[in-house]
């Protein structure tokens, strides 16, 4: 920096240095602006050490501003002609604006607490590509098949005080089932329970190779519990089915334990698995149980002998409309 032509350091050196006063409030100044010997600062003293230190660095440069300006007025002739008021000023005002400054920052971790203590973001849900599968308002077409070859008893009977015999007739029904299929829920529950809900929806048509009658068709509804293990393929099921229909009874035609009459009803129960081969289709192996009877509508004219038989079902699934979209 230069003043006049000349360096400003060279007026400086020249003026000051024939001045032993001078020099001896210099020196005074310029010990008090000496650094002091540093210190590890804790948390807990940041923001007051750090304030502190801040104020009295302002109060030092505006002493050694004051200072400086004056030697230099009395040392150099050509600063003379300047108010005295110059530099006190601006050193105050530089000291203000550090003071404003100079404001308590809390650092991470003083608030008294460790920063370890800081609450971590919740971890994200492990993926499960069943969420894909199964999921809230999912229609499926399904058709099944079933061959039900072995005759039991009512397995209901102690519900109706009878006494658990089986009649002499041994049918054989074969049933054709298509169905719609509507999840009602996604996927929740607790561990072996977790698993979401269908409603089903079914037209049947069931040809009885092995009886008196040969046929009965019927509408049926029920409800699929799906049990969906985390990212398992194949998953179990648990289902019942009601419903009512029509079968060419032959009771009234004189064929003894055959069916009372036309207007009959159904019941079903069964258990399985399903396996996913994607999201869009799957395939179903189980065991279901079949009850025709007409709840004693014929009765006493005849007697409601129903029927009763069990076998293996078989069954393939597919989705209807879009697959489900992804949410970011």
């Amino acid at each position: 920096m230069q003043f006049q032509g000349i360096p400003v350091s060279a007026h400086f050196e020249s003026a000051v240095s024939p001045q032993a006063g001078s020099r001896a409030e210099l020196a005074a100044c310029m010990a008090r602006l000496r650094p002091r010997p540093t210190k590890t600062w804790t948390n807990a003293e940041t923001s007051q050490g750090g304030n502190t230190y801040l104020r009295t660095a302002g109060v030092l440069i505006t002493c050694g501003f004051a200072r400086t300006g004056s030697l230099m007025r009395r040392s150099l002739p050509a600063l003379r002609h300047f108010p005295t008021f110059t530099a006190a000023p601006s050193a105050l005002l530089f000291a203000l604006v550090l003071a404003c400054l100079a404001q308590p920052v809390q650092c991470k971790g003083q608030d008294g607490t460790p920063s370890s203590a800081v609450e971590a973001p919740p971890a994200p849900k492990p993926y499960d590509f069943n969420n894909d599968i199964f999921y809230r308002n999912k229609l499926e077409y399904s058709q099944e098949l079933g061959v039900l070859p072995i005759n039991i008893p009512f397995v209901f009977d102690v519900f109706v005080s009878d006494d658990y015999t089986q009649k002499p007739l041994h049918y054989t029904l074969v049933p054709i089932f298509p169905s719609l299929r509507w999840q009602m829920g996604k996927i929740n529950g607790p561990w072996i329970l977790r698993g979401n809900t269908d409603l089903t929806l079914t037209l049947s048509f069931t040809a009885i190779p092995r009886g008196p009658e040969t046929h009965y068709e019927a509408y049926d509804m029920g409800f699929r519990r799906n049990f969906v293990p985390r990212n398992w393929r194949a998953t179990p099921y648990f289902e019942t089915r009601i419903g009512a229909g029509f079968i060419n009874a032959q009771e009234p035609h004189g064929v003894k334990y055959a069916q009372g009459q036309d207007f009959t009803f159904t019941l079903m129960v069964g258990s399985g698995a399903r396996y996913n081969f994607n999201p869009r289709w799957s395939m179903e192996i189980a065991c279901e149980y079949m009850h025709v009877s007409n709840l004693y509508l014929s009765e006493p004219k005849y007697p409601d002998n129903g029927i009763n038989v069990y076998g293996p079902w078989v069954g393939l699934n597919m989705r209807l409309g879009k697959p489900k979209k992804s949410v970011q």
